[in-house]
């Protein structure tokens, strides 16, 4: 049963990537031993179907120069200790685009579920977080490029759609349908230019999970921040305030 709901989790959230779901459900060794800060691949259980992670799969180490701006920005294997960072691809199973809602004022909190955070986005590159210090905490970090006006109104685009859809509502992307209910505004501390943060349980086939977003606007480029817990969907997940964080002063840094 917790199989099928993982597997479930990750096709009603698309951008979760699968080494996310596997680097967050490491298992305390045998021997007592708590789990390696540094994020070894040997103390990683894949998610089911997926293959086994590889050194491959992991995020490149953190480096100060070469490539883009954006790659510049994302989220690196090192850059955050007692959590293993991925940049593998997403689970075969879960749906490719842009989820459609059935309510036009919650298209933005649709739009912001699926690859990219809407149609407007330039260039999106997507990282897995998994912590090794709490089991289960998954999180999806992406960054994304914009024209500076884009940027401004996806901002304001979800800020709207989190009050107006306070009930909840469905989305559908390649014939899978998920709701999404209790959407609700949550309070939390970013240093970007101006940001948004809520809550929402995911539901679809009989199983939920409690959802964390938060979107940042640094100048003209955005930060996607998504938590679950994959082990215990009910359990309330929150964004790390230490991967935001880090996240920020990366694009930042980044230029």
């Amino acid at each position: 049963m917790r199989m099928k709901a993982r597997a479930t989790m990750v096709a009603l959230l698309p951008t979760l990537l699968v080494a996310t779901v596997g680097c967050s459900t490491t298992n305390t060794p045998a021997t007592g031993k708590a789990p390696d800060p540094k994020g070894s691949a040997g103390s990683v259980s894949a998610a089911p179907g997926a293959p086994a992670p590889s050194a491959a799969a992991k995020a490149p180490a953190a480096s100060k120069t070469g490539g883009s701006r954006l790659e510049r920005s994302a989220l690196a294997q090192g850059d955050l200790p007692g959590y293993q960072v991925s940049a593998q691809g997403k689970n075969p199973a879960a749906p490719d685009g842009q989820p459609q809602a059935d309510k036009k004022a919650c298209q933005p909190l649709a739009d912001v579920m699926g690859d990219k955070p809407d149609p407007s986005a330039r260039e999106t590159l997507s990282r897995g977080v998994g912590s090794q210090k709490q089991v289960g905490l998954a999180v999806s970090a992406s960054v994304s490029s914009y024209s500076e006006s884009d940027a401004k109104a996806l901002i304001a685009r979800l800020k709207a759609a989190v009050a107006a859809c306070g009930t909840g509502f469905s989305a559908t992307v390649e014939k899978q349908t998920g709701a999404y209910r209790e959407v609700r505004p949550a309070d939390y501390r970013t240093g970007g230019d101006e940001s948004v943060s809520w809550t929402m349980t995911a539901a679809a086939e009989g199983v939920s999970a409690q959802v964390h977003l938060v979107v940042v606007r640094e100048g003209d480029t955005v930060v996607r921040l998504m938590a679950l817990d994959v082990v215990s969907a009910q359990q309330k997940a929150r964004v790390p305030q230490e991967v935001a964080d880090k996240q920020l002063e990366k694009v930042r840094q980044a230029g």
